[in-house]
Parts: C-alpha cells; structure tokens; sequence
C-alpha cells in the first residue's frame, strides 16, 4: 500500500507545471491618480503612480517630472509643485464654490484629464468616540458621528494615527567602551512615538435613511494586544463629502481590493473612474477625482480608560545576568560584563544592575541585559513627540 501511495504521489508532482497567467507577465502599466481637491485651508496632495506586474520585484513606481494643474471651468488655472515619489502639492486654494474644476496631468508622452466636478462641502464630525468591545476578539472599535441638513448622503474618511510606546525592559545603564554608567536623561530610550496613515477603504452612506445622521459609524478597529493603545493613542480623521458617482467608485474600488478571496465575494470588475488619457481614449486610468472642504477631527485615548488588556511586543525578549565574576561558570569567575556589555559592538544592552545590598556605595554584581529591540524604542520611532502631543 505505502509502494502504491509514493507512486501515487510521484505521478502527481512530476505532473506539476508552473503556469504564469498574462495578468502577471503582461506589458501593461497603468496610470494610478489618487488624491482629492480640497478646498480652503489644507494643502492638496495628488499622487501619480503607475501599475507594476505582479511578478515584478518593485512594488513602488511613482510618476516623475509630471506637470500637474487644478483648472477651473472659467479656465482658471492652479499649478501643483512636485516634491518626492510621485506626490503634487499646492497649498490651501481659494477655489469658487460656484464653479467646477478638473485636473490636468501631463507625462513626458500622454495628456491626461479629469472629468469636471463641482466643490462639495463635508459637514463637520460631530464627534468621535469609542467602544470596548469582545466579539469576536476583544479591542476598540473607533467611531465618527456626523450629520448634515443639506442632506449630502455620502461620506469618505481617512485618517493618521500615532502612539506613544515603551521598549519591552528599559535601560538605566549604559557603557561608553570602557566601563557601565548610568543613563542620563538625554540618553533615555525607554519613551517613543509613531504613526502611521490609513490605507483602507471607510464609507459611509444614509442613501437609505430618513435622515442624513450618521451615528457611531465604525472608522477602524484596534485589538487588545495592539501596542497602539498600551499607553496614549490618537487619531485624526479626515471626513470627505461625496457625490452619488464617487461614492459608487470607491464602493467597486473597495469590492475589488478589500472583499475578493473566497467564492462567496463579489467578483471581480473593471474599475472606472473619472480620469482619463486625452492622447490615447482607450487606455485605462485608475482613480476618481473629487473637490471639497474636508472637516477633520482629533480624539486622544489614554490607558487609563480601557481594561488591563496586554500588548503583544513585536519581538522574543529575554533577559540575561551578565557577571562581573560569574559564580555560575568556570572556577575562574568569568568577566560577563568585560566580554559582553562593555564593548561598544556588543549585541546585549544592560538595563538593571545586581545591587547586593541597597546602598548605592557598593559596586554592583553585574547587570541584567538584553538585546537592542528589546531595550532601544528608537529603531522603531522617535523620542521627539508630534507637536499637537500633551
């Protein structure tokens, strides 16, 4: 039987052929536009980039040296400036609600335009809030509130996040190559902070409502074991007002890249937008130009208003003794601290020392180590807070 079974298996791999489809070896390289018109204060930012094969080993591949403008339906025109990987900034524009405007894009070869759309204005975020939550797995489920009398119906949101963070133990000790001192203030890498922006798609929509209320609609989720949320968290959202047509393409866009991978999604479809190539009609281009006033809003979620829940660290910690005469090796009493703290290339990075007794006047036995990831918040973010930090 087992003769029977390796034969079995033999066939069916010697069978095996690797299959490449066209969608990933093909040629094709499409033109990528992602940003929105914003009028007032806030500086727009277009992004150009361009697809790349799913067998390609880039995954980034921004449009460069592009001239990129916002233009109105009075021919009034406003010009972008390039800064790095494809982005195109103006600062706030005073654009007129009672006209229209499109945006003009041009490559070394093609001439791109959008569709012209009018100046939305998004009411502004009631509030933000959250609620603890078990089910299915515990955490925080962050929600906007927001509504509008001139009945808008359809909303967008995105947002940038940041948190304070500890490293897994922290360092009071630090060698300078030739003996361990204590850390000074300015050499504290116990306290970080980072962020990040949102890449997923948030709609919301009261289409179907009696009135235009959107209450405690779900923006993101953060686990309990989140390290966002084990000390002081924060997130602005962005709240954008939308037309029944982008609402409809971020809806497919959404359908398409966040909602496919098992036979009971929506199949995937072609994505069409509002942009197109002037020089060449039928090329495909891939995003939805909108213009409104953005409405934004803060929230700060501090440890002390959610459970006792622990974060996952993103590494294996563990913590070493490192002797100055170990006991605990050879009859010789090996020097741990001389090999293996004080060397300036050392992997291992002491943070509390072996007091035998609590008088500060007697030298230390030695020191508990462990390794840069574990002790050094700086590899993963800066000890400098963002300005709006308390």
């Amino acid at each position: 039987m087992k003769r029977l079974v390796y034969i079995f298996l033999l066939v069916v791999v010697g069978c095996v052929k690797l299959y490449s489809p066209p969608a990933i070896t093909g040629k094709g390289s499409y033109l990528i536009v992602e940003g929105v018109i914003k009028a007032g204060p806030d500086s727009t930012t277009i992004t150009l980039s361009r697809t790349v094969n799913i067998s390609s080993l880039n995954t980034a591949n921004p449009v460069l040296n592009a001239i990129v403008s916002v233009v109105s339906d009075a021919n009034v025109s406003f010009p972008l400036t390039e800064t790095s990987n494809g982005n195109y900034i103006s600062p706030g524009l005073s654009l007129d609600g009672t006209r229209q405007y499109r945006l003009n894009i041009k490559t070394n070869n093609e001439q791109y335009q959008s569709d012209l759309v009018p100046v939305v204005v998004t009411p502004p975020i009631d509030s933000i809030g959250f609620n603890i939550v078990n089910d299915p797995i515990p955490g925080i489920q962050i929600y906007a509130n927001a509504h509008d009398p001139t009945n808008i119906k359809y909303y967008r949101w995105d947002y940038s996040e940041n948190w304070e963070f500890h490293p897994k133990y922290t360092s009071y000790y630090i060698s300078n190559g030739t003996t361990i001192l204590p850390r000074t203030q300015a050499q504290d890498l116990s306290t970080c902070y980072t962020g990040e922006v949102s890449s997923d798609i948030v709609l919301g929509s009261t289409a179907k409502l009696q009135q235009d209320v959107l209450y405690q609609s779900p923006i993101l989720f953060i686990p309990s074991t989140s390290e966002k949320i084990e000390d002081r968290y924060s997130v602005l959202f962005h709240q954008y007002a939308l037309t029944a047509d982008a609402y409809n393409f971020w809806v497919s866009l959404r359908t398409n890249t966040e909602q496919l991978g098992s036979i009971f999604d929506a199949q995937p479809s072609q994505i069409t937008g509002n942009i197109h190539c002037v020089t060449h009609p039928l090329e495909l281009v891939i995003g939805y130009l909108s213009a409104c006033k953005v409405s934004s809003k803060r929230i700060f979620i501090n440890y002390s208003q959610l459970p006792l829940w622990v974060p996952n660290y993103p590494y294996n910690c563990n913590l070493d003794s490192e002797y100055y005469s170990n006991p605990h090796g050879d009859p010789s009493g090996h020097n741990d601290v001389a090999a293996y703290l004080i060397p300036l290339s050392s992997s291992l990075i002491p943070t509390t020392a072996f007091q035998p007794y609590p008088d500060p006047r007697v030298p230390p036995k030695g020191y508990m180590a462990s390794t840069l990831e574990c002790v050094d918040c700086t590899i993963r973010g800066s000890k400098t807070p963002p300005t709006f930090w308390p």
